[in-house]
């Protein structure tokens, strides 16, 4: 009698524990639904607000010509001029890459970026194809002039572009570039 005793006891606890260990993968389970279903939900609000930014966008540009049938020529000359400050862009003139040496101790780091000049007129176009070596050679110094700690935030960038269109400016004579655009900026 004390042997069944003892036999029952111990398939109480070996059920005991195989229900535990069900239980804790019945949970672990549910854990991994919610998150899996939480990033699927996250990306596709992401993409939603996404496409009601870029509705909103078409939604303006429509009250805008609105505006205009209504005969609020000012108003519409306004919304629209402001927009175009922004994405309108003069003629751009592509240089080849540029790969140079950045300023370091080691000498181990380098630049490897492409550069388009945007100009202020068509008549720049053909000094600076006259002059495109010494534009280049001019680029080249002051790439080279540059550490990573200077180029790797996005104000080095821009006091990189302003020294660029001073120094190029100083030796046109037709005309001015406006702004340079990195196409492509890999630091090693």
């Amino acid at each position: 009698m004390a042997e069944k005793e003892k036999e029952d006891h111990e398939n109480e606890e070996g059920k005991k524990k195989s229900g535990n260990m069900l239980l804790i993968i019945i949970v672990a389970v549910l854990v991994l639904i919610l998150v899996i279903g939480g990033v699927v939900a996250a990306l596709m609000m992401g993409n939603h607000d996404a496409e009601a930014e870029a509705g909103h966008g078409a939604k303006t540009e429509v009250s805008a010509d609105a505006h205009s049938e209504e005969g609020n020529a000012a108003e519409s000359n306004s919304h629209s001029s402001g927009s175009e400050a922004t994405t309108e862009v003069g003629l751009m003139y592509p240089l080849d890459g540029f790969t140079v040496n950045l300023l370091s101790e080691s000498g181990r780091r380098y630049l490897k970026c492409e550069i388009n000049l945007e100009l202020e007129g068509e008549e720049l176009s053909p000094e600076l194809d006259t002059k495109k070596p010494v534009f280049r050679d001019i680029i080249i110094r002051i790439l080279s002039s540059k550490s990573l700690e200077e180029i790797s935030t996005i104000k080095g960038k821009e006091k990189l572009k302003e020294q660029i269109v001073n120094d190029l400016n100083m030796r046109l004579k037709d005309g001015k570039v406006k702004n340079v655009y990195f196409t492509d900026f890999v630091v090693q």
